[in-house]
């Protein structure tokens, strides 16, 4: 399949090979200057240094390449830059990748596309939350029967649904905020993370590199500490668990059976190679896709967590693809799931009529709950239930049932039947519901 049906250009671009090639590239720029400024390396030699970090003068394939030789990108991209370096200025050739191991160069520079993926999932979780407000405010009172177990249960208002979605985004992008800043941080440490090398301005150099990068300076090299990693996997392993959430909801409620939504309708959009009436949710189909497999990713980053000693085997590569991976998922579902939302059509009618499929049923607790102070809780649901059996076994209302039962008839008259069989007077606090939830949204917006 191509890598534009689960990734949205934007993200494929931040972790392309090149990408990765730069953004580490800049790290070594930023070294050469940091040791400059600290006195350990001449300012020229660094001045050189930097200006041969230009990625598009590099042969990535090549470098690549010898990656599988050589078991990681950073010694030929180094072996790359020395020669560069070296018909430039020969003294400048001896002073690249100075105290730096290559686990430096591939953390931080993972790190530098880890700021530009956050801020792509920022901006596509913000506009899928403000659009999904504007449908949850539009569609507060548009009611259809709430579902339990599959099976229809009480009304419930699409709105109040769709507000529950933006709720989860909004704990998303606090999620995303803080996972981000605990993550965005310098990794420099050298062969075991000590900085032995530079003597005792090693940290000196580390603050440096940090501010030129915009990074932060951790406490400490992380070599073999991958929490800071894992917790953003895991957050956007949640994310992406809200997106299949909204995706399986609506691919339910669009089932032919049901036609309460659909997904935009548009030339080419969820057809079949066979079936021409087909309307298939298919930016469903990519946010569940994304949801069913970034588990498994979440995992592996997990699994890998546990390295040995200063520097890991086999389980720091382990990390390599998976967490771009993750990222690439998660944009997709993402993109899919904003188109959905731009044009999701909702058939409110149709919810409105399927309400009405049990003939009532699905208001008897309305009604027990107005008969429970006048008789008891136990024999309200008692009579009730009964009238419920009456009703299916004879294919009528159960409003008829009701009015045709002397204990029950006697209490409720037809005025309080009609209040209590009326859905958009059984929705409870979903309108508070869906205010505080909007205001939250809005408050997280301000912030932000």
């Amino acid at each position: 399949m191509p890598d534009t049906l689960f990734a949205t250009d934007a993200m494929r671009a931040v972790f392309s090979a090149r990408a990765r090639i730069a953004r580490m590239l800049e790290f070594e720029a930023a070294l050469a200057h940091a040791e400059a400024e600290a006195g350990i390396i001449p300012w020229a030699a660094a001045d050189t240094i930097a200006g041969e970090c230009d990625a598009a003068a590099f042969d990535v394939l090549a470098i690549e390449e010898a990656a599988t030789r050589a078991g990681n990108l950073a010694i030929p991209l180094v072996a790359a830059l020395t020669r560069k370096v070296a018909a430039a200025d020969a003294v400048a050739k001896g002073y690249v990748h100075w105290g730096a191991t290559s686990q430096d160069v591939i953390d931080t520079g993972l790190v530098l596309q880890l700021r530009e993926a956050l801020l792509l999932v920022r901006r596509d979780v913000t506009r899928l939350a403000d659009l999904l407000v504007e449908r949850a405010r539009a569609h507060a009172t548009t009611v259809l029967a709430g579902r339990t177990w599959l099976q229809q249960a009480l009304p419930v208002s699409l709105g109040l649904k769709l507000a529950g979605v933006v709720g989860a985004l909004d704990r998303d992008l606090q999620r995303i905020d803080i996972s981000g800043k605990r993550a965005l941080v310098v990794q420099f440490g050298g062969a075991v993370g000590t900085l032995a090398s530079l003597q005792d301005k090693g940290l000196l150099v580390t603050e440096s590199v940090a501010r030129r990068l915009s990074l932060s300076t951790p406490d400490m090299p992380w070599h073999t500490h991958r929490d800071r990693l894992c917790e953003i996997a895991s957050v956007l392993g949640m994310l992406t668990a809200t997106l299949g959430k909204l995706a399986r909801d609506l691919s339910l409620l669009s089932q032919t059976e049901v036609g309460e939504v659909h997904e935009p309708d548009a030339p080419g959009r969820g057809g079949s190679s066979t079936m021409p009436q087909k309307r298939n949710p298919v930016g469903a189909s990519i946010a569940l896709a994304a949801a069913t497999r970034v588990p498994a990713l979440v995992s592996t980053m997990f699994a890998a967590a546990i390295q040995e000693h200063e520097r890991g085997l086999g389980n720091w590569p382990a990390e390599w693809e998976t967490l771009p991976g993750i990222f690439l998922l998660t944009s997709g579902a993402l993109a899919a799931m904003i188109e959905v939302a731009e044009g999701l059509d909702v058939q409110a009618d149709r919810m409105r009529a399927n309400l009405d499929l049990t003939r009532g049923l699905v208001f008897a607790e309305a009604v027990q709950m107005e008969l429970a102070p006048k008789i008891g809780r136990d024999t309200a649901h008692s009579l009730i239930a009964g009238a419920c059996r009456r009703a299916a076994l004879q294919g009528r209302h159960l409003r008829d049932i009701l009015l045709e039962e002397p204990d029950i008839s006697k209490l409720l008259d037809p005025p309080t039947l009609d209040r209590l069989f009326d859905p958009l007077r059984y929705l409870g606090e979903t309108r508070a519901f869906i205010d505080r939830t909007l205001a939250n949204h809005a408050a997280i917006g301000a912030i932000a």
